[in-house]
């Protein structure tokens, strides 16, 4: 299936190429459709292409080394991935799962890698795309060493939260309990303990697909252990 000009330009990394560039990635680029729970990158593959999602939502997961699965970080419509093994050429770090039905753009890495590297635009922004993900892993080993589930899961809506187009704070398409279970090594059983506590506090509001966050001081005095709650 050939990929409209139009999708590929919509991607932020790739919206300020030359119009001729940008159709001849669109002329071979593949667009593949996986169903929820479907792996779309296996870790330590052979990784030939950088990868753009175009609808749905994905996971970066991994296992420890007794089997349970863990959570890294998730990936939304407009969001490039497998920048990593792009960039050495070493193989894929960690799975990536679709945690909804997706639609995902590939472009040959053989293709995309010298347009990557030939812009100072375009190097900075994937170099600072790696340097956003460290952080964020920085920031996930912070929480998994935290002892109270929940400090655990304020500090993981911490992490996930912002500022809305109103004011609001919200987390945007927030996952569910399973997927923050994983992130933050617990139970869903215990999520949901949190979360019925943390509504019955005013502090957090489901509003439709987002979580709205409706007292952001508590939920990071909870988070760092300076403001009990129970």
């Amino acid at each position: 299936m050939t990929i409209p000009v139009a999708a590929l330009q919509g991607f932020a990394l790739l919206s300020n190429l030359p119009q001729v560039t940008i159709s001849h990635l669109a002329q071979q680029a593949v667009e593949r459709v996986f169903a929820k729970r479907e792996v779309v990158l296996q870790k330590d593959s052979a990784l030939s292409s950088l990868c753009f999602l175009l609808e749905g939502r994905l996971q970066g997961m991994d296992f420890t080394m007794d089997d349970r699965e863990v959570g890294l970080y998730f990936i939304n419509p407009g969001d490039y991935f497998g920048e990593v093994a792009i960039v050495d050429g070493l193989p894929q770090p960690e799975f990536i799962t679709a945690v909804a039905r997706s639609r995902v753009v590939f472009i040959s890495r053989d293709l995309i890698k010298p347009i990557l590297f030939a812009s100072p635009k375009l190097s900075e922004a994937v170099c600072t795309r790696l340097a956003v993900r460290l952080r964020e892993q920085v920031a996930q080993r912070r929480i998994l060493g935290l002892s109270n589930p929940l400090q655990r899961v304020c500090a993981q809506l911490e992490l996930l939260f912002m500022a809305s187009s109103t004011g609001q704070i919200r987390v945007m398409n927030a996952p569910t309990h399973q997927e923050i279970a994983i992130m933050i090594n617990a139970s869903r059983e215990t999520v949901t303990r949190v979360f019925q506590l943390l509504q019955s506090r005013g502090v957090v509001e489901r509003d439709g697909n987002d979580l709205r966050i409706d007292n952001p001081k508590l939920l990071r005095d909870v988070a760092a252990g300076s403001q009990p709650l129970g």
